[in-house]
């Protein structure tokens, strides 16, 4: 039912209003030019901009650090390549020059593998408690300090090298274990902060950071280990993050109650619009019917599967680009890049235009959801499956990347953000059910490519592609099938019940 003033409501559907969508007077609603809400965006993009130079900086120095001319190879025999050397390299014993004194290390592709899937180990952990602890207490002093433990953990990337790599496994690990808690965070604070006709334009915004920083981290780490040294990233981005965590702590606030610059106007519009959905859940949570929710399960298949080409590509693309195409460090760093530029840009588009079709009753919020997943979906896996049969082809390669990245990038106005659709009071905690599962292929994509392309063949990588992409394809299907839009009735406040009951007595009334 409509609140004062004209604003909005998010509510559990009541029998008599299923099919009712909120209404915002487009007279009550305040710009979002220098507002509270969008500035906490833009920190938001940042912060998971850094967040992915932290994740993805290891996949690119992975090349300078491995020492591929070290290991003995069998006497009497050649190294085959899949793709022919560039005529320069032929006859050139260390492909990627590093300043003197630089430490390399004689890892093979199955210790790569479990390296740079390390980090999701950890990642594992913390997504669930830190979305319940996110949507009780507010996420901003978790979304903070997630990235501050990690940049502080990265700082220390050289040292743990050098002493081994089980070492450098555990403390990719710890990484993933502070990282794990900021985009529970982040979804807990919109709950609070995102009034819903504008959630598909905020999170994408503050989400696409991730993208962002996988564009600068890739290329930019690739010219430092060129000029400055593999070590010198990990102290960059290190440093970077540290940087970031003081200007969040400064100008974040966890409700727009609580915030010191907030106008009153901005204020009262967003506390009205969302509704009692807005504040805090308790310690206790409807546990047993949010795990037999049909649409939660149908949010988790879905990612999972989508997660799975997505972490593919962030993780082993370099290597592709390197070990396949050869491509110089720094051409490799730019190249690997490239993809996460479109995905972006695509990404952020697509949040403005699923507002809008929502905002005018074009679609539903369900089927707005379905129709981004599969028109970020079909169209990449098409594309990724195209990429295998590029063969050596720079060009094709890399045009078939980058558009099927670029398109996939549509997901992010999909299924990626239908947690706070379905029960937006516990979004952090939903989403962070839903990573924990997402986080899987995180763990096995790099290890299943290690062993895949063990022997650096095209038909090993064309393996790889084929298997992300009919993955990816499963999980979209189940997600059109099962997905949902609607607050689900487990998901009601205690206020929203008590209204419910009163509109039933007044209908039995009348």
């Amino acid at each position: 039912m409509p609140q004062p003033n004209g604003y909005s409501i998010n509510s559990a559907p009541s029998d008599e209003s299923e099919d009712i969508e909120p209404l915002i007077e487009n007279d009550a609603v305040p710009p979002q030019c220098c507002s509270a809400r969008l500035n906490l965006a833009f920190l938001m993009f940042l912060g998971f901009a850094v967040v992915y130079g932290l994740r993805v900086n290891l996949s690119v120095a992975m090349v300078a650090m491995v020492n591929t001319t070290d290991p003995k190879p069998a006497q009497n025999t050649s190294v085959i390549y899949a793709c022919p050397l560039p005529a320069r390299s032929e006859n050139t014993s260390d492909t990627f020059p590093q300043p003197e004194g630089t430490p390399q290390y004689p890892w093979d592709s199955k210790t790569e593998g479990w390296l740079l899937g390390a980090f999701f180990f950890g990642y594992l952990c913390t997504q669930i408690p830190g979305g319940y602890l996110s949507g009780h207490y507010g996420g901003s002093i978790f979304l903070g300090l997630g990235v501050l433990g990690t940049a502080a953990l990265t700082l220390l990337t050289p040292l743990a090298a050098q002493m081994g790599s089980y070492w450098l496994f555990a403390l990719r690990a710890l990484e993933g274990f502070g990282e794990g808690v900021t985009f529970p965070a982040m979804m807990a604070m919109w709950a609070r902060w995102a009034p819903p006709l504008e959630r598909s334009r905020l999170t994408t915004l503050s989400g696409s950071g991730a993208n962002f920083g996988a564009f600068l981290a890739l290329p930019l780490t690739g010219y430092i280990c060129q000029t400055l040294g593999w070590p010198a990233v990990f102290y960059l981005c290190g440093g970077a993050g540290c940087l970031w965590a003081v200007f969040w702590f400064i100008f974040v606030s966890n409700d727009p109650r609580t915030h010191r610059r907030i106008s009153e106007e901005e204020r009262d519009y967003i506390i009205n619009s969302i509704g009692p959905q807005g504040t805090g859940h308790g310690w206790s949570m409807p546990l047993r019917p949010i795990m037999m929710s049909v649409p939660l399960w149908a949010i988790i298949i879905t990612q999972m599967c989508s997660n799975w080409s997505y972490y593919t590509l962030l993780t082993s693309l370099p290597t592709y680009m390197d070990n396949i195409l050869h491509f110089d460090l720094q051409s490799n760093g730019f190249l690997s890049a490239l993809p996460y530029l479109g995905a972006w840009l695509f990404s952020t588009l697509s949040g403005v235009v699923a507002d809008s079709l929502i905002e005018r009753k074009v679609f539903s919020v369900t089927n707005v959801r379905k129709l981004f997943t599969l028109a970020g979906v079909l169209p990449a896996s098409a594309l990724l499956v195209a990429v295998s049969y590029a063969g050596c082809s720079h060009i094709l390669t890399v045009t078939f990347l980058t558009l099927s990245t670029t398109i996939g990038g549509a997901t992010a106005s999909g299924v990626y953000i239908n947690q706070i659709d379905i029960a937006p009071r516990y979004a952090g905690f939903l989403l962070g059910i839903t990573n924990t599962f997402g986080t899987i292929p995180g763990v096995l994509a790099p290890i299943v490519t290690g062993y895949f392309t063990k022997d650096h063949t095209l038909a090993g990588w064309r393996m790889v592609f084929w298997v992300a992409a009919g993955i990816q394809v499963g999980g979209a299907l189940v997600y059109t099938i099962f997905g949902s839009g609607e607050i689900q009735p487990w998901a009601g406040t205690e206020e929203e019940s008590a209204e419910a009951k009163k509109d039933r007595s007044r209908s039995v009334s009348t």
